[in-house]
């Protein structure tokens, strides 16, 4: 076994840890932080529906297109170069979102913004991980986690916040000052390792070109797919068949290039390949649950969008506690395995509580769960990624976690689209199955028929019409509807983490010669 190359790093590794964490926690806010914009930037170009959903669907494809080829891009480039680069696009673009004079131009911004911050994630978890030595990738992973998971919490309350007090534009301005800082910060504290400078012979075109394909593809068909009713509609079944022919080619052009865009022989690696098969799980569960949580306090408690997105904050204050927690007991010799079976554990405890919500809940009973899921999350981000990197070379470290947080990303998107459907199909089974009830024969019905039409007749200087009963009683059967069905998706989301535990059996042997390093799951 060759020995491996060591990065020493020229300043303190606390300050290459804020100087790449800043410009990934602003870039990955911006994946949510427009969410709340929406409405108010359709009023505000005079778009429907349909149209507006293209500000986010089109940085989340040129986000995904990027993330997986950024360590090649940073080897023709050179990754300081690369870095400030990406910063400088992403803040310019950001300027160009908030001055857009029209929806095309916006979404243009977007595209982008999502071009220049798509290299961040992976660029700073590469640049953790080879500035902390290996005993402590723990911490490291624990530093970068508290960016990744904390942005997409703060990002709906703060977006909702500025775009009620300010304008939906402030929501992109904010990013200038950031991103002017993170390029200071990169230019004084950043530095490229020696194995980074090496050229490249040729451009992988054909990969490229299927990546692009394919993966564009496949990001709208899960952003748009659930609101178009999937296969139903021809946009999205040629879109999904693009995505799979595409795809398909792209692993077997990879793994047949002298120098691909993106070198999937990394998953040769157990651990690697069974630390991205359990994120993309895991992630697939938890960002079902992060986008259902906020809609439950909006659709059927009646929280505005700021107290919607507060809802997510306890969820974020415990990861971010226990996330350097579960670095610090790494470091100490505590079995990474063991953290990563209690945090799906209690990741799945926190879901199934979710899953017993009703419409009498406070703000407690709603944010406690989202507390305990914090709790699981940050057992399970930290070991996981610290294992998923166990054996890698450091000269491999950039495309592997492009790889790896497009897979992360990409988890979390496919769980977004499959928890929206199954919400709407729950709704509607559940919706047939109480109106079934309401008939005169009924003596539960007549008597809550007879309560309406009094609380409606009280409540009206003029007597209720002999229908406003039934339009009460109608419109509460769709609360009751709504509410067991997201129960229900909650539920299968609980089970499908439960399910994920004996997949760490994968992870619990490294190869050897790096056990040594005091970050295997063995």
């Amino acid at each position: 076994m060759t020995p491996e190359i060591e990065h020493h790093p020229k300043v303190n590794k606390w300050v290459v840890a804020l100087s790449v964490m800043l410009p990934t926690f602003i870039e990955v806010m911006d994946t949510s932080v427009v969410n709340v914009s929406l409405p108010h930037i359709q009023g505000s170009m005079n778009a429907g529906v349909d149209e507006v959903t293209w500000v986010l669907t089109s940085y989340l494809v040129s986000n995904a297109i990027i993330i997986p080829i950024t360590g090649w891009l940073a080897s023709v480039f050179g990754r300081k170069r690369y870095l400030i680069f990406s910063l400088l696009l992403f803040t310019a673009a950001s300027i160009l979102c908030g001055a857009a004079p029209s929806l095309s131009m916006l979404i243009l911004a977007r595209i982008l913004q999502g071009l220049g911050g798509g290299g961040l994630q992976p660029l700073s978890q590469a640049i953790l991980l080879e500035t902390f030595p290996r005993r402590e990738h723990g911490m490291a992973m624990a530093v970068f986690g508290m960016g990744v998971v904390m942005a997409p919490i703060v990002g709906p309350v703060v977006g909702g916040w500025i775009t009620d007090n300010w304008s939906w534009r402030w929501v992109f301005y904010i990013n200038l000052p950031a991103g002017v800082l993170a390029v200071f910060l990169t230019t004084l504290f950043i530095h490229d390792p020696a194995y980074i400078k090496r050229e490249v012979f040729r451009i992988d075109r054909w990969g490229l070109f299927l990546l692009t394909l394919g993966l564009g593809a496949l990001q709208i068909v899960l952003d748009k797919g659930e609101r178009d009713d999937w296969l139903q509609s021809n946009f999205i079944l040629i879109l999904s068949i693009t995505a799979a022919l595409a795809l398909t080619l792209f692993i077997i052009v990879e793994l047949h290039s002298e120098h691909p865009v993106v070198d999937l022989r990394i998953f040769r690696d157990r651990s690697f390949s069974a630390g991205t098969i359990i994120m993309f799980l895991g992630f697939f569960c938890l960002f079902g649950s992060f986008v259902l949580l906020p809609l439950y306090a909006q659709q059927l408690m009646g929280y505005t969008a700021f107290w919607a997105g507060l809802i997510l904050g306890p969820g974020g204050l415990s990861s971010f506690v226990i996330m350097p927690v579960a670095g610090i007991l790494m470091r100490k010799g505590i079995k990474p395995w063991l953290l990563l079976i209690a945090g799906l554990g209690i990741t799945s405890y926190g879901l199934y509580m979710m899953s017993n919500f009703n419409l009498e809940a406070d703000f407690f009973s709603i944010a406690l769960p989202r507390l305990i899921q914090g709790l699981g999350l940050g057992l399970f981000f930290v070991p996981l990624s610290a294992a998923a990197y166990f054996n890698i070379p450091m000269e491999q470290m950039g495309n592997a976690s492009g790889i790896f947080n497009l897979v992360r990303n990409l988890g979390g998107s496919f769980g977004v689209a499959f928890s929206a459907t199954l919400l709407s199909q729950r709704t509607q089974v559940h919706q047939t199955f109480l109106s079934e009830r309401i008939t005169p024969y009924n003596p539960a019905f007549r008597e809550a028929y007879q309560r309406a039409q009094d609380f409606l007749h009280m409540n009206h200087s003029a007597a209720a019409p002999s229908t406003g009963g039934l339009v009460f009683l109608y419109q509460e059967i769709m609360r009751q509807a709504s509410m067991l069905s997201f129960n229900d998706t909650f539920y299968v989301l609980s089970i499908g983490t439960v399910i994920l535990i004996p997949l760490t059996l994968l992870l619990r042997k490294g190869r050897s010669g790096a056990a040594s390093s005091g970050a295997g799951m063995h």
